[in-house]
């Protein structure tokens, strides 16, 4: 796993920039050379032209564990010190764009998957089949609109039943809940006129201020999840008008929203409609509508799950502790999956810490990287016990 972390990190997969031709060649590469004759690799694309990758080691049930890694990563960014791409080895740690976010995760879910494929290989004649099927996945466009995890699932390579683990950093806790993604583009159209004379139009800009406004004021009224916490809003990007001296004739502004039960999107669309309406009121001639951009419904965590209660116990028998459950703070493959499909076995566990995702200098502990390895191995060993 620390070997095939290095060779993953050193070669780039960034998104935007190289994205994932390269990478997905040479996890097909390292794949094939494992997989037994009763094993299946398959290969497909996107409807981007992105490559998304299944290898499958079939059970005598259709029961199925599933490692899902996306195999993309940030870009580069600036503020490096180091080399982001030569995946240095020093102070017990791996540096280099994609060592936490996920390449380690990528690389420890392919070992512990490897290794039973190999021995099923290397035993053919005297191993019977496994009892339940086994399956890796590699996405693509996880750092973006999730097109890997959503294409997935269009193919059927992932079922409600299925136990499916993302390796997503997780700092050695178990991670299933997420905060919905709601994001808007709200447009407000204005009339324009000289700027010494703002009677003789509408203020475009004026106009989304107020909706602005309203949205923020609503928003911190929305209930608290326990488990998640407060739904949030930003606004990212903002733009309107085209000179200091005119009246604006349009407006445009973002919005992000990050949602917890029981806000949903449709509930955050009533926000928005009532905030257009406050907006126009306020600036009589200006004109609001919105679009919905994305639209991801939150994931509450399942203790009662199947794959919760066998991660735990995997995770209590490698570290001789008891794992802390928590909520993902982004969105991940997993939760893509849980929405689409209404599956309450999705969930994170990898290595690394995501504070160090995304950053310069980014890093993973070696010791995380074998400590998910060990992790990895005993839930396949348990999951193939249960069935």
């Amino acid at each position: 796993a620390v070997v095939w972390t290095k060779k993953l990190v050193g070669i780039e997969s960034t998104n935007p920039g190289k994205e994932e031709h390269e990478i997905a060649g040479f996890l097909e590469q390292e794949i094939l050379a494992a997989l037994p004759e009763s094993g299946e690799l398959k290969k497909d694309y996107t409807k981007e032209g992105r490559p998304i990758l299944m290898a499958v080691l079939p059970g005598e049930t259709k029961e199925e564990l599933v490692f899902i890694c996306h195999i993309d990563t940030v870009v580069k960014g600036e503020g490096w010190t180091k080399n982001a791409f030569d995946a240095e080895v020093s102070d017990g740690k791996i540096w280099g764009r994609g060592a936490c976010d996920m390449k380690s995760g990528l690389a420890s879910a392919l070992t512990a998957f490897a290794e039973v494929a190999k021995s099923q290989k290397e035993n053919a004649e005297d191993i019977e089949k496994l009892p339940g099927t086994l399956v890796f996945i590699g996405t693509v466009d996880e750092e973006a609109d999730m097109k890997g995890s959503e294409a997935v699932v269009q193919q059927g390579w992932i079922q409600k039943e299925d136990w499916v683990l993302d390796m997503e950093p997780t700092s050695g806790m178990i991670q299933m809940a997420h905060k919905g993604r709601t994001w808007f583009e709200l447009n407000v159209e204005g009339i324009t006129a000289h700027a010494s004379m703002p009677e003789k139009g509408a203020d475009a800009i004026a106009g989304i201020a107020f909706m602005i406004a309203e949205i923020r004021k609503a928003m911190a009224k929305v209930p608290t999840h326990e488990e998640l916490g407060k739904s949030t809003v930003t606004f990212g990007q903002i733009s309107g008008g085209y000179s200091p001296y005119v009246v604006s004739d349009h407006s445009m502004v973002t919005i992000d929203m990050r949602l917890v039960p029981p806000m949903n999107t449709q509930e955050a669309e009533k926000i928005v409609r009532k905030a257009i309406e406050i907006g126009e009121n306020a600036v009589p001639g200006v004109k609001g509508s919105y679009k919905i951009t994305g639209d991801r419904p939150p994931v509450e965590t399942h203790m009662e799950s199947g794959l919760m209660k066998a991660l735990s116990e995997s995770v209590k028998k490698v570290t001789g502790k008891d794992p802390v459950v928590s909520a993902f703070t982004g969105y991940t493959d997993t939760a893509v999956v849980a929405g689409l499909l209404g599956n309450p076995n999705c969930m994170s566990y990898g290595p690394g810490n995501l504070a160090q995702a995304h950053k310069p200098d980014e890093y993973v502990e070696i010791a995380d990287i074998e400590r998910c390895v060990q992790v990895y191995r005993e839930l396949i060993c348990l999951y193939e016990d249960m069935i």
